[in-house]
């Protein structure tokens, strides 16, 4: 029984000695951004040495990794809750909820958005285990598209026959149930989401877009129609 209390006491302890170096390496971020980050300086802000660090993030690599993951869940999650308050309501308007949830979220932690969709970390690559958090957002828009195809409801786009072939490829990559002409419209659109929440945040709409949410929800709302969802 006192070895089963010792190794929880000690779960417990590392699960807060984890969360407060990723607290600390976040507020580095704010404050120097991604390349600057520095384990050595993370241990000394905590009050720890750095061997001591070592034992929960090996390499700087290892604590950029899970500030990455992080951040790709922490999006994914609030995407996903929007979608989920709109069970049975229209494809177009979980799309629309599903965009606003993004652009909320970027806006609430603008660091991490950069450390995700902004300039590359300088020597980081990200490995494998970024992936799935990563496309957690991807694959929803694909799963309200998908629900409204299932349903008879969606209108094939246009598609220039010379990208046709590239069409074909990422349907049978991504999504084979989907017409090729959707999945490629799907991911320019999924592409311009992105593009439009770095213009805002990224400070690129200065002195040319005012209203920036009706905006945004216009724009989001007309890359509904681009992927052939129709309006509700």
């Amino acid at each position: 029984m006192s070895s089963d209390i010792t190794r929880g006491a000690r779960a417990r302890a590392r699960t807060e000695i984890t969360a407060a170096i990723k607290d600390e390496a976040r507020r580095q971020l704010a404050a120097d951004g991604a390349a600057k980050l520095s384990l050595r300086a993370v241990a000394r802000a905590l009050g720890m040495v750095s061997s001591a660090l070592y034992r929960y993030f090996p390499s700087r690599d290892d604590l950029l990794t899970a500030l990455i993951i992080d951040a790709y869940d922490s999006l994914g999650e609030a995407a996903e809750s929007a979608d989920a308050a709109l069970a049975g309501a229209p494809p177009a308007r979980r799309w629309s909820a599903v965009c606003e949830a993004v652009r909320r979220w970027a806006l609430a932690h603008p660091h991490e958005y950069a450390l995700i969709y902004g300039s590359p970390v300088p020597g980081y690559s990200a490995p494998q285990t970024t992936v799935p958090p990563a496309a957690r957002v991807g694959l929803l828009f694909l799963r309200i598209v998908g629900d409204a195809h299932r349903a008879g409801e969606l209108s094939a786009p246009e598609l220039p026959p010379v990208l046709r072939p590239e069409a074909e490829r990422m349907a049978a990559d991504l999504a084979p149930e989907l017409p090729p002409e959707t999945v490629s419209a799907l991911v320019a659109a999924w592409a311009q989401l992105f593009g439009l929440v770095s213009f805002e945040l990224f400070g690129q709409f200065n002195r040319v877009v005012e209203e920036r949410e009706e905006f945004f929800r216009h724009a989001v709302a007309r890359l509904a129609d681009g992927v052939g969802l129709p309006r509700g």
